[in-house]
């Protein structure tokens, strides 16, 4: 058998611990041939491939990124994607697809499931809000950059009596926000799932300083005050019909110093969360994530996707993980507020 792997959306850490995996298992266990896919679907849309061996994986464990690249190409809105995939996967004699991804990545992967093609999915994102799974690899990665920045903010804070809030990424799901806040002892986590009251935001940061403490404010790029919409760096979209957020952090800032007089500064992390090496427990989620990503292509067991089950790795429908997101449940928020202010 020869099997194609590919890595598609935003990259993370832990998707080269991925591809060792499967790679290695695939060859040593099964026998398995492998070609891996540039970019994304461009790859297979387009027929842009590497070669992929042990050799070629080696030493990438503690990469981040991916040797295969990434990126948002989206086959199913080009005329005849589907059929070029096909196509491609014929003429290079691939009998099964691994793709890595995260819910718009394996979105594709669904739909091409329905059309014929065989494909084993792995999920994939900073976000954590792929559904069907306990945990994404790549989020213990994207929290502990960020728990860092707070941990180093508190003192910045404290020495100039100002608020600091931290804006880091979460599109439509706070997992991100809640874990890092909770763990930096933020005086205040705002997530896109609750709409927030910019009275009741001041209210918890001049409580905070009542205390002589300065506040630190969390904050997802997906969140807005209930009187206001998300905070848009461009209304343009992408290939999956999203648009780029940014900006909630400088706004908030804003009407917190107009509201309480205290002085305000942002710290946007940005893509420092998705970069560089990955942390031990990202590493080895990805690798048995891949590790039972071969065995499923073993049992043709075809569109499904591997997924974390409390300590076990299952396999779910693609449907099931790519249906509904995964989103910070109201009572894990309700949690966390006893510690606001």
């Amino acid at each position: 058998m020869r099997v194609g792997v590919l890595t598609g959306g935003g990259d993370c850490p832990g998707l080269n611990a991925v591809i060792r995996a499967v790679v290695r298992k695939g060859t040593q266990k099964y026998g398995y041939e492998f070609v891996g896919f540039r970019d994304g679907w461009r790859g297979p849309l387009e027929g842009l491939t590497r070669e992929l061996n042990v050799k070629a994986v080696r030493g990438i464990l503690p990469r981040g990124g991916t040797i295969l690249g990434s990126s948002r190409t989206n086959p199913i809105k080009v005329e005849g994607g589907v059929d070029r995939i096909k196509a491609n996967l014929a003429e290079l004699g691939v009998d099964a697809l691994v793709a890595i991804g995260g819910e718009d990545t394996l979105g594709v992967a669904t739909k091409l499931t329905e059309e014929g093609v065989h494909v084993v999915g792995v999920p994939k994102t900073i976000d954590n809000d792929l559904n069907a799974t306990d945990y994404t690899f790549g989020f213990d990665t994207a929290v502990t950059i960020a728990t860092e920045a707070i941990d180093r903010l508190h003192t910045t804070a404290e020495s100039h009596h100002r608020v600091l809030i931290v804006e880091v990424m979460g599109r439509h799901a706070g997992w991100i926000a809640m874990h890092s806040g909770m763990a930096g002892g933020a005086n205040v986590i705002l997530i896109p799932e609750e709409k927030f009251d910019l009275d009741q935001v001041c209210a918890w940061i001049e409580s905070r300083f009542k205390s002589e403490y300065a506040p630190i404010v969390v904050v997802s790029e997906g969140a807005t005050p209930q009187d206001g919409n998300e905070a848009l760096v461009s209304q343009e979209l992408d290939a999956f019909g999203h648009v780029r957020l940014g900006g909630i952090g400088e706004s908030l800032a804003k009407e917190i110093e107009k509201r309480t007089g205290k002085e305000a500064r942002t710290t946007v992390l940005g893509h420092v969360q998705r970069g560089g090496t990955p942390t031990p427990r990202d590493r080895w989620l990805a690798t048995r994530f891949g590790l039972h990503a071969i065995d499923a292509v073993h049992d043709g067991d075809w569109g499904k996707m591997v997924a974390l089950q409390g300590v076990d790795i299952v396999r779910v429908p693609l449907s099931a993980a790519t249906t509904e997101l995964k989103t910070v449940p109201k009572s894990l928020y309700e949690e966390a507020k006893v510690l606001f202010g």
